[in-house]
Parts: C-alpha cells; structure tokens; sequence
C-alpha cells in the first residue's frame, strides 16, 4: 500500500479525524485525496482492535491514515509505534520522544512521523519535554533550531506544533515556520485551528517557505451530534489551499 501522503501540489494535505470508516472515504473524497485522516489508538484497548479496524480504513482511502495518539496524549506513545509497525500507515502522530521508536519499528523511511513539541510563550525557543516521564516535568526548553535537528536524528519528518491555540501563539509559530523552511522540515499547525484562521496559519507556513505542511483541524469541523467531521468543511479548507498554492 502506498505510504506516501499526497500532498495538494507537493505542499499541502489536511489531518482531520475520521469518525468512521464511511466518513474518512466522505472526506478522502471532499479533499481530491490530499488528506489523512486520524483513528486514535486511545479508542481501543488492545492493539489488536485499533489494528483490525485500521486495516478496514486501510482498503478503503487508500492507506490515507494517520495513527493518532488521542489529544497528543504522551501515555499513547508505545502504542502508536507498535500498531504503526503493522499497519505501516502514512503518517504517524508521536511525542517528540517516541520518534526513534516509531521510526525504528516502521522499517522505512516513506511514512510521515511527526514529533510534538509546544509552545513556551518565548519566540524560537520549543518545550520538548513531551513523552511519558518528562511531560511531568519541569519543561525541556531549547531553540526551535535544535529541537529539528535532533528530530532529523531520530528520523522524524516534521514537527507537530501543539497546542497552538488557535492564533494564541502565532508570533512563535512564524518562527517555527521560518526555522522549518530553513533547515528544510515539514510543519504540522495543530490545535483551535478551525475555518477562521486557517487561512491566516497555513499563508504563514506558506510564505515562510516551508515545503510540506499538514493542518490539523479536528473539533472545530466535528458535528457535535454525530461526531463525524462535515466533508463541507473539508470542500471549504480544501478551496483555501487551493487559492493559497496555486
């Protein structure tokens, strides 16, 4: 199965939460393919039944998944390496710690792994202190510079920027962008991005350079009732992307 996500013109492909397998193709198609859709391990119990309906999505969107960890949740951690080993999936959501791991198990180096990193209200300085232990801690703060750096030596792909918050820390993030752009990393805005700002966070990463980003738009494009992400609102982001690339 193809481990490659596709990306809208090599740039740009939405992570949103697929709220059933129907859904995820309902989005796969609203997005023209350039997507993936999340099923976080937190939902299930074993790794057998997060993998057994993984492989169901699998045949389904085309291989478009991404194996999420539950609201960055670092206790998720070991359990998203190991499922992520059979599923082999597109992309992989991971603390800034289980990269390596992830990495390792996955056997390959064509699956996007993210590794998560958080803001500290310092412009170009990360918190990478996101793993089981050290998320108790106190916080692990160096230059955004060499947190990328030391995610290329676990063999991570971007970094996932959580939680930004919406616009709460929008200062950070244009250095983030830039630092990205530079050390030649993709990017993943995540958290309160919804159809408001959406346009305003990715023409940051856009216009900084950065060559691949994937948005990560959750709760605010989920029918509170149904709990299945609205594949309008996937047309809707989808039309901003198209308008910011082309």
């Amino acid at each position: 199965m193809n481990k490659t996500p596709n990306y809208y013109k090599n740039r740009v492909a939405l992570n949103v939460l697929a709220g059933s397998v129907q859904n995820a193709k309902d989005c796969y198609e609203a997005a023209d393919h350039h997507i993936v859709l999340g099923v976080l391990t937190k939902n299930y119990d074993t790794d057998e039944a997060a993998i057994r309906d993984m492989k169901l999505y699998q045949t389904e969107i085309d291989n478009a998944i991404s194996v999420g960890l539950g609201a960055g949740d670092p206790n998720q951690s070991q359990m998203v390496s190991r499922v992520s080993q059979i599923i082999q999936p597109q992309h992989v959501n991971q603390v800034f710690t289980g990269v390596g791991t992830s990495r390792a198990l996955l056997g390959q180096n064509e699956t996007v792994v993210n590794g998560l990193i958080s803001p500290t209200g310092k412009p170009g300085i990360v918190n990478i202190a996101t793993g089981p232990l050290s998320s108790g801690q106190s916080a692990a703060e160096v230059p955004i510079e060499t947190a990328i750096a030391m995610l290329k030596d676990m063999g991570g792909s971007s970094i996932k920027f959580f939680p930004m918050k919406g616009l709460a820390h929008i200062e950070e993030f244009k250095i983030i962008a830039k630092a990205c752009a530079d050390n030649d990393f993709n990017l993943e805005p995540t958290g309160g991005i919804d159809l408001d700002n959406f346009e305003k966070i990715l023409s940051i990463a856009l216009d900084a350079g950065v060559k691949k980003i994937i948005p990560h738009v959750y709760s605010s494009i989920i029918d509170k009732e149904t709990g299945l992400t609205r594949p309008e609102d996937i047309k809707k982001l989808q039309s901003i992307i198209k308008k910011l690339v082309d």
